[in-house]
């Protein structure tokens, strides 16, 4: 069993609908807003949707590595057993906790994400990553320009277009006092978590792979040699930010598989 570090806390995590717990956990720089457009699609579902340890409206700490977020998960989402679906830095905290826990997740789906720790297929690592990771220099260069900032990433990760709603909550979430700062530590993190990552077992809940545009098939040939049930989806002509980009192809191609999963 890996374990985290730091105080086990619970997230601010929104609850909507009733039938078996599904948890949606979002990237960077998302809030658990990302995953407006595909609530309509989950019903007969009780979707949380968490923002991460550090994120959005939860407590603005540190120790965000993948490990710690997997507890921050299970501390908060009482359930005995749920689905988890992570996208970009949630698909490493989802894929731990369908490994470590299986006593706990029903299905794991990730989207969009390349896992620090297991071969990266060729996929090399966007120059943010080197920005982010070096302590107190983005949130310095940054500070004043937060939600230009934001706009970049969601611009480029859903070029349809971002409902203005869900851009503003997510600018306001980053632009508050420390807010980035504590985000930025999900990669300082990453060497501590692609350790924990190399760690994990066998995944043998079933398991969906989703790809877009920017990552493709990389997560799925990640996930294959540790997946004992796996499938792998690709959703064509989709921006990175797959729920905000193509909700009405990632909503029902979710609801189908966890139906399946809940009928077996």
């Amino acid at each position: 069993m890996v374990t985290g570090q730091g105080a086990i806390m619970d997230l601010h995590a929104p609850t909507t609908g009733s039938g078996p717990v599904v948890v949606l956990l979002h990237g960077f720089p998302h809030t658990h807003r990302v995953w407006d457009p595909v609530l309509p699609h989950l019903d007969g579902s009780t979707v949380v949707t968490p923002d991460l340890r550090g994120f959005g409206d939860s407590p603005r700490v540190d120790g965000q590595d993948v490990a710690t977020s997997a507890r921050d998960v299970l501390d908060t989402v009482r359930e005995e057993r749920f689905d988890v679906v992570g996208i970009d830095a949630g698909a490493p905290v989802a894929v731990f906790l369908a490994a470590e826990h299986p006593e706990r997740v029903r299905s794991l789906t990730a989207c969009e994400a390349v896992l620090g720790g297991l071969p990266a297929h060729g996929f090399a690592a966007p120059w943010w990553f080197g920005f982010h990771q070096v302590p107190g220099l983005a949130e310095t260069v940054l500070s004043g320009n937060e939600r230009a900032y934001v706009d970049f990433f969601l611009d480029a990760g859903a070029p349809r277009g971002v409902p203005e709603d869900i851009r503003e909550a997510v600018r306001a979430a980053y632009a508050a006092p420390g807010a980035l700062r504590c985000a930025f530590q999900f990669y300082r993190e990453m060497a501590r978590s692609a350790e924990q990552v190399r760690g994990i077992g066998e995944v043998t809940v079933p398991a969906m792979a989703v790809g877009a545009d920017v990552v493709g098939d990389v997560l799925e040939r990640q996930l294959r040699p540790i997946a004992a049930d796996l499938v792998g989806r690709r959703i064509r002509d989709c921006g990175h930010i797959v729920p905000l980009e193509r909700p009405e192809v990632f909503g029902p191609l979710l609801r189908d598989f966890l139906a399946a999963q809940r009928s077996g």
